[in-house]
């Protein structure tokens, strides 16, 4: 991890996902001096996704994560890396923003470009699903396939990951179970001719876990705990601090503090698209080079 300048530097960018690095090398193309924080690595989340069919020039997302690494490493001269420290909280003010990482540390700048993106829902932000106390069954992108093959898995919800793994794993012997709600089923349609993936639309359901480990779904019967999984959609991420978020907690630019811009998956539920967010972080990197050479 670079330390950050004890100048401020022209924009923080707060997130290493396909926004992040864009707005980190427009940035350098543009002759602004940035500081990148992110608390995994560059690209961690597209590393989840073994298949992408809408990215121009990749068809994994670990081969579209390792070209931006590199581009943002290319420009390393214009922009410090602060990895491996998340952002705790952001802050504005009329000079500019104030990020501090969660060591305590603060980096200050002229502006920020936000790109926290999204992170998985869990059980109990789902309506339709009950689930005991502590029940946390981890997302549907953590899958390790070759270890459910030939087995039953219960996969909670209909969200598109599901259909990215079954396209990226056309002939593993997978027997997924996958309950939904009705407001899934217009996600399901994609994956509904697969026979690996039996879709069942409910209503409510509830888990509880067994004495012996395993969990019981209701009435579609008892799972090994490590055969279940959550694809229940995303939810923001959004830091604390000055962030203004709409009632859904995404952060569209247009309600934010002149000195906060948001980028990526953050902005808006009907964004989370890697091509719209790497546009939207080149875009963020331009309007603070902009505002910077005309106002300041």
């Amino acid at each position: 991890m670079t330390q950050p300048s004890s100048t401020p530097y022209d924009l923080v960018i707060v997130g290493g996902g396909p926004a992040g690095c864009a707005a980190a090398v427009m940035a350098a193309s543009v002759g602004l001096r940035s500081a990148l924080v992110e608390g995994r690595g560059l690209g961690a989340t597209l590393r989840r996704v073994p298949a992408v069919a809408n990215v121009l020039g990749f068809t994994t997302g670990t081969a579209y994560a390792d070209a931006l690494a590199a581009d943002v490493r290319r420009v390393a001269d214009s922009c410090d890396l602060l990895l491996g420290t998340p952002a705790a909280e952001l802050r504005a003010d009329d000079e500019g923003v104030t990020v501090r990482l969660a060591s305590g540390a603060a980096v200050r700048g002229r502006y920020a470009v936000a790109a926290t993106g999204v992170r998985a829902a869990r059980p109990e932000e789902a309506g339709w699903l009950g689930s005991a106390p502590g029940l946390a069954p981890p997302p549907l992108w953590e899958a390790d396939v070759t270890r459910l093959s030939g087995r039953r898995a219960l996969v909670l919800g209909a969200d598109r990951p599901l259909g990215t793994l079954l396209r990226a794993h056309p002939d593993a012997p997978l027997d997924l179970i996958v309950p939904h709600p009705p407001a899934d089923a217009y996600k399901a349609d994609e994956v509904r001719a697969d026979p690996r993936a039996t879709l069942l639309q409910l209503d409510a359901l509830t888990l509880r876990p067994t004495p012996e480990g395993r969990i019981t779904a209701g009435g579609l019967g008892t799972f090994e705990a490590d055969a279940v999984f959550v694809n229940l959609g995303v939810r923001p991420a959004a830091l604390p601090g000055d962030l203004t978020p709409t009632p859904d907690g995404y952060c569209p630019p247009d309600r934010q503090h002149p000195r906060i811009l948001t980028a990526g998956d953050l902005r808006s539920p009907r964004a989370q698209r890697i091509m719209t967010a790497t546009g939207s972080g080149a875009e963020a990197a331009l309007h603070a080079y902009y505002a910077l050479r005309l106002g300041g």
